[in-house]
């Protein structure tokens, strides 16, 4: 029985649960040295890496101590109130005591939103850098001041009223059994906010999710797969080829098919370029599974699902050369990354995105290597097609002479 009580207390569990969190931390740290190759060495990642996790356990144990010490003055407190009654003192005014610590919580809590809003506000995302990015922002505001205004107004009642309407014996509790026009108030405001919260944020969701081809469009396959992103621009044409997934070889990347005209002037890449306030679509694939196309200063996110395309259409709005201007960042760089953990190397998915001036773009464009490379010539045999209609040719040429 006394185990079972044992087992059953919430400061063993406390105990544990901080033991657990203690023991995690030793084993990530000899992870984080035995993955670099020695149990002593002091990069700058293992440092970050260790003081996080110290971070942690030391903010446990703080949390833990607090609790024992508020739990040893509650005793006193209980002790002291006790002496009194058997004293015939009067005891102490709990009703008071929860009313004071309501008040000092709500303090407390109100310097801990403000220090959040001040200090950790800073940390949001930075500038967007395309034309829906500004959109999903103003959402992300609305919704957030909305926010902060019912929680500032709802937390200073909850906690206000305890402390001033906190039991006394020179007043009586007054019963409010119902109220109408209480009940209107917090019923239709809350739902009219909510309800124009959801009407913008479904016309705006509709908008940005429209991915539907224009003619003028610069169409890019972005296919994923472990671990990398392979990158594919139209040709001369505009047009990209049809991929075929069992067509795939370590020459064929993401599988294109090469029957269909359109594929054969298609271009591969190693960075995404792309011209600034142009529309682009990601036409988004997967090889093996899920992973999802990441852009965070675009505010994009697509997921690849294997078997099932995704797209994506967006307008650029600030050059990287710009971006660099105002990060004071001279090797500044955009990114894509996979934001779905989709393996053991899913750190190694990233490609840098480069936006860039329709002059540059061009430029850039033209200095590109082909898809169909030699090596996938060969294994299409296309070489040996090319040879046997010259062979022919030649000997056409012979009779003709003859």
């Amino acid at each position: 029985m006394g185990f079972k009580k044992l087992i059953n207390s919430k400061k063993t569990l406390s105990l544990i649960a901080a033991l657990v969190l203690f023991g995690t931390n030793q084993l990530m740290a000899q992870d984080v040295a035995v993955a670099q190759g020695t149990t002593t060495a002091t990069t700058p990642d293992s440092m970050a890496s260790s003081a996080m996790w110290t971070g942690v356990g030391y903010y446990v144990l703080l949390f833990l101590i607090a609790s024992v010490c508020v739990a040893i003055v509650g005793k006193i407190l209980k002790i002291y109130d006790l002496t009194l009654t058997i004293q015939g003192k009067k005891g102490l005014n709990w009703n008071g005591i929860m009313g004071v610590v309501c008040l000092l919580f709500l303090i407390s809590g109100l310097y801990g939103a403000y220090w959040s809003l001040t200090v950790q506000g800073s940390m949001s995302l930075p500038e967007a850098a395309s034309a829906h990015g500004v959109d999903i922002d103003n959402m992300f505001l609305v919704t957030a001041i909305l926010t902060l205004i019912v929680f500032f107004i709802t937390q200073t009642l909850l906690f206000g009223f305890a402390f001033f309407y906190r039991g006394s014996d020179k007043r009586k509790a007054y019963f409010l059994p119902h109220n109408n026009t209480i009940e209107k108030i917090w019923t239709i405001i809350p739902a009219a906010v909510l309800t124009v919260l959801v009407v913008f944020g479904f016309f705006t969701w509709q908008k940005i999710e429209n991915s539907t081809q224009v003619a003028g469009d610069i169409n890019i396959d972005v296919t994923g797969h472990q671990f990398a992103w392979e990158l594919r621009y139209p040709g001369q044409d505009g047009k990209l080829g049809n991929v075929n997934y069992t067509l795939v070889t370590p020459n064929n990347k993401v599988g294109v098919d090469f029957k269909d005209p359109n594929s054969t002037d298609d271009i591969q890449a190693d960075t995404l370029v792309i011209p600034v306030y142009k529309y682009i679509r990601l036409n988004i694939h997967a090889q093996d599974v899920i992973h999802s196309v990441y852009m965070p200063y675009f505010r994009l996110q697509q997921n690849a699902v294997p078997g099932l395309p995704t797209f994506f259409r967006f307008e650029p709005t600030i050059t990287t050369a710009a971006m660099r201007l105002k990060t004071e960042n001279p090797k500044f760089e955009y990114n894509l990354y996979c934001n779905k953990i989709c393996g053991g190397i899913h750190y190694n998915m990233q490609k840098v995105v480069r936006v860039v001036t329709q002059a540059e773009y061009q430029d850039w464009i033209a200095k590109q290597k082909p898809y169909l490379t030699d090596r996938l010539k060969k294994d299409l045999k296309m070489a040996d097609v090319k040879s046997a209609g010259n062979q022919k040719l030649s000997v056409n040429r012979l009779a003709l002479n003859n």
